[in-house]
């Protein structure tokens, strides 16, 4: 069996949880191959950020601050585990590359990978001394040196997928057969010239996904702080229980609604060559966790989970100049496009005279403003008004397709406790139906559906 086996930074937060990884790493050598994919110490990232801003800001006493903290951290780590060289040759080189920015004073998107690729590569060169203490023949690969390859959009670099599967099958395919474990850098890769990008927000879990899709992996283990995917988050919802299995297209919906799962962009290189991926706990390994795999391999059930994203506002445009007029909902997605205001739902009502949208809270106001300044201007809309405390609650479930009277179980079941839908979305897919409701009422919603769909039993 071949896995792939991912820790995320808080399985990797001290020398002793390292040890306890590489230990569950040693427990599957013997009778698997295995490659390994890290992510960052915990904290570490943020660490990394705020001290390329404040080199780029020329505050040399808050950046000497930040990397001193960097220091200390992986230092006492590398003394616990007997690998301080390769540790403070990272760090002084981390102290040259800051210096750089300073003297420069600026901040360019290619520096800033540059240093956030730091955070994974001490991470790789602690965790590769933890295996090799536990006996584990071990090999640290950056993750350009494994094979991945992107353009050059730093920060959020899109991986060449075909040539980067090839070169890591060519790379670490070999490595694998002979018994050996590379460790490879999560959330770094390196453009065609060999400079070091970043894959952005979920590019460790990106990674994983890949290196599994090219070495055609039985499984990716996904090593985090959580026993898996939730029915509902257990803070709100008491009876949220472990999901045993979901479907892919059921993990990207979820994600969607702020579910603690991969990244959706992640997802793909597995969901596209069908490669499971098991979401474990690192602190519960004896637990089977949550498996995401094709559609077909899922349980039947209408609904699987329940979500509520609190932080929303809901603005609402209307006007009678709207109804038949040809790119009114261009308009509002090009006027919130320009400002980096992402759309949480949207809702339009069949007259075509009002179109209900949702945004994170912090970006009401902003977007309120631009939509303003867009189309009352230009009379393309009579008035833009805004609700400023509300909730966004779905339903997922890839059992709702084709299925009849989900819809009013939905609404029967919200109506049933007094609640009162300001908005409703469902899209095409018929994978979720997500609604708006008053920001204290989001709570309630959620269980009464989590209770409907009788959840709570599997």
């Amino acid at each position: 069996m071949k896995l792939v086996m991912k820790f995320g930074g808080s399985s990797l937060a001290d020398a002793d949880r390292m040890r306890h990884c590489a230990a569950l790493v040693r427990s599957r050598v013997a009778k698997h191959q295995v490659a390994v994919v890290v992510s960052a110490m915990d904290g570490v990232t943020e660490e990394l950020l705020a001290l390329a801003d404040a080199a780029a800001a020329g505050t040399r006493a808050v950046a000497e601050a930040h990397l001193a903290a960097l220091r200390r951290g992986h230092e006492e780590a590398a003394a616990a585990l007997g690998e301080p060289g390769r540790v403070r040759e990272l760090l002084d080189e981390l102290d040259r590359l800051a210096g750089g920015i300073a003297a420069v004073g600026e901040l360019t998107p290619r520096s800033r990978d540059a240093v956030l690729a730091f955070g994974e590569r001490l991470a790789t060169a602690l965790f590769h001394r933890a295996l090799t203490s536990a006996g584990v023949k071990a090999r640290a690969f950056d993750g350009g040196e494994a094979g991945l390859v992107t353009d050059d959009r730093f920060g959020d670099a899109e991986p060449l997928v075909e040539l980067s599967l090839y070169q890591v099958a060519e790379t670490l395919g070999p490595l694998i057969a002979a018994g050996e474990v590379p460790v490879i850098t999560g959330f770094i890769a390196a453009t065609q010239h060999g400079v070091t990008t970043t894959l952005g927000r979920g590019g460790s879990d990106y990674t994983a996904t890949l290196v599994g899709a090219a070495l055609g992996a039985d499984e990716i283990w996904i090593w985090s702080d959580v026993d898996g995917l939730m029915s509902a988050d257990p803070r709100i919802v008491p009876g949220a229980r472990r999901l045993e299995r979901i479907s892919f297209s059921e993990a990207v919906e979820m994600a969607q609604f702020g579910a603690k799962a991969m990244h959706p962009r992640a997802l793909e290189p597995a969901a596209e060559r069908g490669v499971p991926v098991r979401i474990r706990n690192t602190f519960r390994p004896e637990g089977e966790g949550t498996l995401i795999a094709r559609e077909g391999d899922a349980p039947d059930g209408i609904v699987r989970s329940v979500h509520v994203v609190h932080d929303s506002g809901m603005i609402l445009v209307t006007g009678a100049g709207m109804i038949g007029r040809v790119g009114t909902a261009a308009r509002v997605f090009e006027a919130l496009g320009e400002h980096g205001i992402n759309i949480r739902m949207i809702s339009q009502s069949a007259s075509e005279a009002a179109i209900s949208i949702a945004v994170g809270a912090g970006q009401l106001e902003a977007a309120r403003a631009a939509l303003e300044a867009r189309l009352l201007r230009t009379g393309h809309a009579r008035r833009v008004l805004v609700e400023p405390e509300v909730a966004i609650v779905a339903a997922v479930g890839a059992g709702m397709r084709g299925t009849r009277g989900v819809a009013a179980r939905v609404f029967g079941a919200v109506a049933a406790r007094g609640i009162n839908v300001i908005a409703i979305a469902q899209g095409s897919s018929e994978l979720s139906i997500s609604f708006a409701v008053g920001r204290d009422a989001g709570p309630d919603a959620a269980r009464a559906l989590h209770d409907e769909f009788g959840l709570a039993k599997g």
